[in-house]
C-alpha cells in the first residue's frame, strides 16, 4: 500500500522537475530574446542597419529579426533619401550664389559708371547694351536652376508614349535655326517620317534642342549639323554630329556636369546647364546618351531612347 502511494508522488516529483527545468529554459530564453531585441534597437537608433544573419524564420527571435531588418532597411533607405536631397539642396544653393554672382558683379560695375555721369551718349548705349546682356543671363540661368531642381526633386513629370521622332526633331531643329542662321550654318535632318519610340515629345524635344544648340555654338561659321534617326533592336538611336572643334577625350566625362564649361570657349554664350539638362531627361525615360569625338575634328552625340513595346 505503501509502495503504491509512492509511485504518484514520484510521478508528481517528476512534472514538477520538468516544469521547473522548462521554466529555467523559458526564462533563459525571454531574457536572451529581450537582450538581442535591446541590442537591435540601440544599433537602429545609432543609425546602423540591421543585416540579415540566417536566422530559422520559425524561431519567435527569426520572425521578430526579420520584421526588424526591413523596418531598419526602410528607414536607413528614407535617411539616405533624406540626406541625398539636402545635399542637392545645399550644393543648388551653392551653385546658385556662385553662377548669379559674376553677371551681378558685372551689372552693378556697368551702372557704377552709368551713375559717374561723365560718359558720351555712345559708351552710355554700350554699358546700357551689356547690362541688358547680363540681366538676360541672369533671368535665364535663374530659369534652368529652377528647372533643374523641379526635375531632380521629381516635381516635374516625364511622360514617355509612343510618338513620331520626325516631329520632335523638326521641332528642335527649329528652335536652334535662329542661331545657326547668324553664323550661316546649315541643320539638316535625315529622318523616316514613320519612325516612333517612347518618348515625352516636350521633355525630349527640349534635350535635343540644347544638344543642337552646344553644337551650333561650338562650330564655325558656314558649317553642319547633322540630326540622323534610326530605329534599332530595342533603341531609336538620335544622331547629332556637327564638324565643330571637337572635344578632347579627358573631357568627355566632365561635358554632362552642371556648370561645366570647357577652359576655351568662356566667351561664348552659356552657362554651362543644356548637356546636363539633356543627360537628366533622356535618362528619366529610360535612355541614354554617348558622345563622340576627337580634337578639332567634330563631335556626334547619340542619343538613345526605347522603342518600346
Amino acid at each position: 500500500m505503501a509502495e503504491m502511494m509512492m509511485i504518484p508522488a514520484l510521478c508528481l516529483a517528476i512534472v514538477a522537475a520538468c516544469m521547473w527545468r522548462r521554466m529555467r529554459a523559458l526564462r533563459r530564453g525571454l531574457y536572451t530574446f529581450t537582450e538581442k531585441l535591446e541590442e537591435s534597437l540601440d544599433a537602429m537608433a545609432d543609425g546602423e542597419e540591421l543585416e540579415e544573419c540566417g536566422i530559422p524564420e520559425d524561431t519567435l527571435w527569426g520572425k521578430v529579426h526579420g520584421k526588424l531588418v526591413k523596418t531598419s532597411h526602410m528607414w536607413h533607405q528614407k535617411n539616405e533619401q533624406n540626406n541625398r536631397e539636402k545635399r542637392q539642396i545645399k550644393e543648388l544653393i551653392s551653385d546658385l550664389s556662385h553662377q548669379t554672382r559674376t553677371p551681378i558683379a558685372n551689372m552693378k560695375l556697368y551702372l557704377e559708371m552709368l551713375q559717374a555721369g561723365d560718359l558720351d551718349t555712345e559708351k552710355a548705349g554700350e554699358f546700357l547694351a551689356k547690362i541688358e546682356g547680363q540681366t538676360e543671363k541672369l533671368d535665364f540661368l535663374l530659369r534652368s536652376m529652377v528647372k533643374m531642381s523641379r526635375l531632380e526633386a521629381g516635381i516635374i513629370e516625364i511622360r514617355s508614349q509612343k510618338n513620331c521622332i520626325y516631329e520632335t526633331l523638326v521641332q528642335a531643329a527649329g528652335a536652334a535655326v535662329p542661331a545657326a542662321e547668324k553664323k550661316g550654318i546649315r541643320i539638316c535632318v535625315d529622318c523616316e517620317e514613320h519612325i516612333e519610340a517612347d518618348h515625352d515629345r516636350k521633355w525630349t524635344g527640349e534635350a535635343i534642342y540644347n544638344i543642337l544648340d552646344n553644337a551650333v555654338k561650338y562650330t564655325r561659321s558656314g558649317g553642319t549639323v547633322q540630326i540622323r534617326a534610326a530605329v534599332q533592336e530595342f533603341f531609336t538611336k538620335i544622331s547629332i554630329s556637327d564638324n565643330g572643334k571637337g572635344i578632347a577625350r579627358e573631357r568627355q566625362a566632365l561635358i554632362f556636369q552642371r556648370f561645366y564649361r570647357e577652359p576655351e570657349v568662356h566667351e561664348e554664350e552659356g552657362v554651362g546647364v543644356g548637356l546636363y539638362l539633356a543627360r537628366e531627361i533622356i535618362t528619366r525615360q529610360k535612355g541614354y546618351i554617348e558622345v563622340r569625338s576627337e580634337e578639332g575634328e567634330g563631335a556626334e552625340f547619340c542619343v538613345y531612347l526605347p522603342n518600346g513595346k
